[in-house]
């Protein structure tokens, strides 16, 4: 059993219909409850909790202080390849955008080290196009020992792997993995998926699991908002959380929220969601999974992000660059034609920082120290 085998049995038009056929009341319920069901995280993103944002937020704010104190962790991207054997019509790495193309060299990264830990980070995201033949197992396991001493917690977000190319992976220091469905509607994921590996809507379906057998210590979930109706994606998401919970319970979990932004080949997003909106999806997140790390990247403007922090977030960016090379360059937003994504939050980490402090919070940099991991 999978998750697959649980997507099978959900039908995506009754699943949207289920969202917007809740009522007031339901939501009021679901307010009251002390542990979400998944029909009452429905409420909760639901047209009818929209004049609720504020309850929702006074309390999803106070279970986050709850659960996580009064800190906010940091982290950077580091963008090791733009290179892609994907068709992908809404990613500026696609195979078909021409866009210069470039892998780091090993002298390339240790650069990009250099400049990234005189920023003060401890906690990396290694970002990578999917390109097996470039950037596959060999190569990001090079990356890792390399970066090993430097760094208390590294992430990957790449091509999804076989359950044996994780385990390889951690036994050289890999911490958590970030994988994103984009969107759980297959049609509409046939429809942007055109060609390499990443049309293989089953693999992808699937990785998670794959994570949760390797015993990888963080999972991170999340569609592409923007693809399809966003909520009806994020119930998808839920559902997908709650039964990783569940099966893989040493395992923790994290939820990103990424609007889609412009990138090379002007692609319109098809679900818009509102900044109000993105808060009633966050705070609708929180008050389903307490314990889960909610994580905001610079795709969204300073403002919302200081505005919006305190609510539930708990894992934040700073001072990204979405192509490779981007931080030991002089101009680190230079170089446009290399980037996957724009940015709109462009601060430096001190900053940001201080905006953590102004909102009563700690910015922390290191998320965990190996010595206190089991043997």
């Amino acid at each position: 059993m999978t998750f697959l085998d649980h997507f099978n049995q959900i039908q995506w038009d009754e699943l949207k219909m289920s969202i917007h056929s809740k009522t007031p009341v339901d939501v009021e319920n679901a307010l009251q409850s002390s542990r979400l069901t998944h029909g009452q995280f429905l409420a909760l993103i639901s047209p009818a909790a929209e004049p609720y944002l504020e309850a929702m937020a006074q309390k999803s704010m106070q279970l986050t202080r709850q659960r996580f104190g009064n800190t906010l962790q940091l982290y950077i991207p580091l963008y090791l390849s733009n290179k892609c054997t994907n068709i992908c019509t809404y990613c500026g790495f696609s195979l078909d955008n021409k866009i210069r193309r470039k892998t780091l060299k090993m002298e390339e990264l240790d650069r990009e080290v250099a400049a990234i830990k005189k920023m003060g980070f401890d906690h990396i995201l290694l970002v990578t196009g999917e390109a097996p033949g470039t950037v596959g197992v060999s190569y990001i396991k090079s990356v890792i020992e390399r970066l090993r001493p430097h760094f208390s917690h590294i992430s990957i977000e790449v091509q999804p792997l076989d359950q044996e190319d994780y385990e390889t992976l951690m036994k050289e220091g890999l911490d958590a993995v970030l994988v994103y469905q984009e969107t759980y509607h297959r049609a509409a994921y046939e429809k942007y998926h055109l060609r390499g590996s990443k049309m293989d809507f089953n693999y992808r379906l699937e990785t998670a699991d794959r994570l949760g057998r390797a015993g990888v210590d963080k999972i991170g979930v999340g569609a592409l908002i923007g693809l399809e109706d966003w909520r009806t994606d994020s119930a998808m998401v839920a559902a997908h959380l709650d039964y990783l919970e569940k099966t893989y319970w040493r395992t923790r979990y994290s939820i990103s929220f990424p609007r889609l932004r412009p990138c090379e080949g002007e692609f319109q997003p098809v679900s818009i969601i509102s900044d109000r909106q993105l808060v009633q999806l966050i705070c609708a997140y929180r008050l389903f999974k307490p314990e889960a790390e909610l994580s905001l990247s610079t795709r969204e403007s300073e403002k919302f992000r200081d505005n919006v922090l305190p609510l539930g977030i708990t894992t934040m960016s700073a001072y990204s660059s979405t192509h490779p090379g981007g931080y030991a360059d002089d101009n680190i937003l230079g170089n446009e034609d290399l980037e996957q994504f724009t940015i709109d939050d462009n601060r430096r980490p001190e900053a940001v920082a201080e905006a953590i402090r102004a909102k009563g919070l700690e910015p922390v940099w290191k998320d965990w120290s190996h010595c206190f991991s089991h043997s």
